[in-house]
């Protein structure tokens, strides 16, 4: 069974990610679950760290210049860690990793993307850093790096909000 494939139409472009559905079932089923609900459509990049990530995800970035962006989870709450020892993705460029607190089981519909490769942030390196893998950009890496490149504020925020206004999932 082949992964299905999620794509993002942005007030910056479209970009196009294959999800993981068959080696992080939990995590992907998650993403999946949400974006097929239209939860994602409608909010805005709430975090870009140059040569680091970009961050999407937390309902409150319905209005772009809410201080609690960042914060929030989805209705239906956080889910369980997935740490699967057969499947070792990494957190290389283009991929796209369940954002958390750092508690255990706090991963809810925040996620980032990989502007670089950023290893240390693997659940199977050293240190407390643990973020699951679930999905790989296959098309529109000018459009994550233009939105890498945006001018932010002091909190990281996009000075210009970037809306995701579409996400749209297929099955291959």
């Amino acid at each position: 069974m082949a992964n299905p494939i999620a794509t993002f139409e942005t007030t910056h472009g479209t970009f196009t990610a294959e999800i993981y559905l068959e080696e992080m079932p939990i995590t992907a089923g998650n993403f999946l679950r949400l974006a097929k609900e239209g939860f994602y459509n409608g909010l805005h990049f709430h975090r870009v760290i140059p040569q680091f990530m970009i961050q999407f995800g937390c309902p409150y970035s319905s209005d772009p210049m809410d201080p609690r962006a960042g914060t929030g989870d989805p209705p239906s709450g956080a889910i369980q860690d997935e740490f699967p020892r057969q499947h070792r993705l990494s957190n290389l460029r283009g991929s796209f990793s369940m954002a958390n607190t750092g508690r255990p089981n706090s991963g809810g519909s925040q996620f980032f993307i990989n502007l670089v490769n950023n290893t240390y942030l693997d659940y199977f390196s050293p240190g407390s850093s643990k973020h699951p893998v679930f999905g790989q950009l296959i098309d529109g890496l000018d459009v994550i790096d233009s939105i890498g490149e945006c001018a932010t504020d002091r909190e990281d925020r996009p000075k210009d909000p970037i809306e995701v206004l579409n996400v749209m999932v297929s099955e291959r």
